[in-house]
């Protein structure tokens, strides 16, 4: 007579661990999460809800995420992305802070150019793009900040196409605007998380290789969408990212973290939190930036 007390008891256990376990796996906005990046935002895309942020309102350099709001610029333009134009000789901004293997004078299409600009982060393919944009470099840059202001990103300006400037600034929530516009661009998807890509100039004739700078895009673990690095000194390293996670789009902006490690690791840790509740732990020396630049913020703010 105690056989069906116990199925059912052992039943019910099942029962319960399963939906323990269903819970578990669902997003909890209110559960910890800790991220090594200092500015931070996570967003459902369809949906736009907010899945997590982390002073995503504060303005700060971007570096080479600015190359996004670039590739926007190039295809909003209608520019034939088939089309030969040629390297320029670099203005100072970029001769002084980025060396580049392109020969200047050669010649490469419109868009394995831009290609070059989005997965391996080329800093003269940018300003070849700005340069080769009706009305040059300042007119690029003037509709750079146009299209910002027409997306409604209140608190992100654009100095040049690359973004070796610091004078470049956005926020985390701006870029998550940024990610939503250019996702609707296929070109702008594929440029941006192509793994390895050759290209072939001419005027004279050479190949140079080029490999994604983010190397999440590698991994058969993610199924990623869109991407883009970015660093200079003043804007620490940053990553931004579309990815398909638990079925959801998802777009994470992560600025200003330490080390080449701590945004993908970052990734890894949105990814874990997603699926599980726990986004687990942040080495020692990450930590510590963020938690000193956190408190640096209130008096660098206004030196932006």
């Amino acid at each position: 007579m105690t056989y069906p007390f116990v199925l059912t008891s052992l039943i019910l256990g099942l029962l319960v661990a399963a939906i323990s376990s269903a819970q578990a796996s669902e997003t909890d906005p209110a559960a910890p999460i800790k991220l090594g990046a200092v500015k931070a935002a996570i967003v459902e895309l369809e949906s736009g809800k907010t899945l997590y942020s982390k002073h995503s309102d504060w303005v700060t350099p971007i570096a080479s995420i600015t190359k996004l709001m670039t590739a926007l610029v190039v295809m909003q333009s209608g520019q034939d992305l088939d089309e030969w134009i040629e390297i320029p000789k670099p203005d100072r901004e970029t001769r002084k802070n980025a060396y580049s293997r392109i020969r200047i004078g050669s010649q490469l299409q419109r868009g394995n150019v831009l290609r070059l600009a989005l997965m391996s982060s080329e800093n003269l393919a940018a300003y070849t793009l700005a340069a080769r944009y009706p009305g040059g470099v300042d007119a690029f840059v003037g509709q750079m900040n146009k299209t910002a202001a027409s997306l409604g990103m209140s608190n992100t300006h654009f100095v040049d196409a690359s973004g070796l400037s610091s004078g470049n600034v956005s926020t985390a929530e701006d870029l998550v605007k940024l990610i939503a516009a250019v996702s609707h661009y296929d070109k702008i998807r594929e440029y941006s998380t192509t793994p390895r890509y050759t290209a072939h100039f001419r005027k004279p004739r050479y190949a140079l290789g080029y490999g994604n700078t983010n190397r999440l895009v590698h991994r058969n673990s993610w199924d990623i969408e869109l991407s883009k690095t970015g660093y200079i000194t003043e804007a620490g390293r940053c990553l931004v990212l579309l990815s398909k996670l638990e079925g959801r789009d998802v777009a994470m902006v992560f600025l200003d973290a330490f080390g080449k490690q701590t945004p993908l690791g970052d990734a890894g840790r949105v990814k874990r939190w997603i699926s599980t509740g726990d986004s687990g732990r942040i080495a020692g020396a990450a930590l510590r930036y963020e938690q000193s630049k956190s408190k640096e913020y209130p008096y660098l703010k206004d030196n932006l």
